[in-house]
């Protein structure tokens, strides 16, 4: 399972190794790992090389290690790539896991003075206001609000709702924008409000990402601003800033 001519470190191929065990359930959540002694015999190295990739693996948030009880996979984290082409449904379906989600509301409205500026629309214009819970294998990790400019999808409603899953990516396909791409992300942590933490399901004392993001067709044309809040300790957002390499490409830790 090791390749020492490689050009990759051990230490680096083990965490590999078991992020991609921890990814297809062979390790799910909650499950405690071997001891770094077993991990070390398995893999015929020494326990420091095991640490190290241990290590690894806690600062992608798969694992928590818990002095004197051992290493355990960490419930509910989801590995999410930030680039050009950020899309939920592929994100959580990447890793393995099932993603769903419904619509709190879907209205239109009209644009406040930062939200027209964002999307490129005079103050008082028409927007398709939607606010959205989004879920993994049936819990909430994010609660969203959404704006489109409504002169750009006229058939939002009955595409939204067409879609089955209600997705994002299938209105912006039947209005031609099916090559969007993500501007602009600003993620901020902060604590939740109250109905922010009644829909995530979490505790108001745990923190949230709250993150702004701005997504654009091919032209530069603003078709999206999100406000998403995200359930901080069950999410790992990892940033693109280089397209992959290649079929065999895994983000950095």
């Amino acid at each position: 399972m090791i390749d020492r001519d490689s050009g990759v470190s051990v230490w680096r191929q083990i965490e590999q190794t078991l992020a991609d065990e921890i990814r297809s359930g062979q390790w799910g959540e909650g499950a405690r790992l071997p001891t770094e002694a077993e991990l070390a015999s398995r893999f015929r190295v020494n326990r420091h090389t095991v640490r190290r990739a241990v290590g690894g693996l806690a600062d992608r948030g798969l694992v928590r290690v818990e002095q004197g009880r051992g290493i355990f996979v960490r419930e509910n984290v989801l590995e999410y790539l930030i680039g050009r082409r950020t899309r939920f449904t592929e994100n959580v379906r990447r890793v393995n896991r099932s993603p769903g989600g419904h619509a709190l509301t879907l209205t239109r409205q009209r644009a406040e003075r930062d939200v027209a500026e964002a999307l490129g629309i005079r103050a008082g214009a028409q927007v398709v206001f939607l606010e959205t819970v989004g879920e993994v294998d049936g819990r909430p990790v994010s609660f969203g609000a959404h704006r489109f400019p409504a002169k750009l999808f006229p058939r939002f409603e009955d595409a939204y709702r067409s879609a089955g899953s209600g997705s994002i990516t299938q209105v912006m396909e039947a209005h031609g924008f099916g090559d969007y791409e993500r501007a602009v992300t600003k993620v901020t942590a902060r604590m939740p409000d109250a109905t922010e933490a009644e829909v995530l399901q979490q505790p108001r004392t745990r923190p949230i990402l709250f993150v702004e993001s701005l997504n654009v067709a091919v032209d530069g044309t603003p078709l999206q601003i999100s406000q998403v809040r995200h359930a901080a300790d069950r999410f790992q957002m990892i940033f693109e800033t280089r397209g992959p390499s290649g079929p065999g490409f895994e983000p950095p830790p």
